[in-house]
């Protein structure tokens, strides 16, 4: 199992270029703060903040099988946001 510090590297890292993505699109389509693309930015907030709560809980029977899981749904998560993006245009 890689280390807490490089999931919670990967978490922030796949979300913020989601967002980035977010923003490319806008600018590139002159929609700039689109209620779609707001949404799309608001998902990735909220599932940033939930991933990064999951890695820090503490009590837990299996740390590492926790924390395999933590990135699975990292992988599910950004998968449906990157869906959402692909929808935008």
């Amino acid at each position: 199992m890689a280390s807490i510090r490089d999931l919670k590297k990967d978490i922030n890292y796949v979300l913020g270029d989601i967002i980035e993505a977010v923003y490319l699109w806008e600018a590139s389509t002159n929609n700039r703060n689109s209620k779609e693309g707001s949404a799309v930015i608001e998902n990735a907030i909220s599932t940033f903040d939930e991933l990064i709560v999951k890695v820090n809980k503490k009590d837990v029977e299996d740390r590492a099988k926790h924390l395999k899981s933590v990135k699975t749904d990292l992988e599910a998560k950004a998968t449906t946001l990157v869906e959402q993006l692909n929808n935008l245009g």
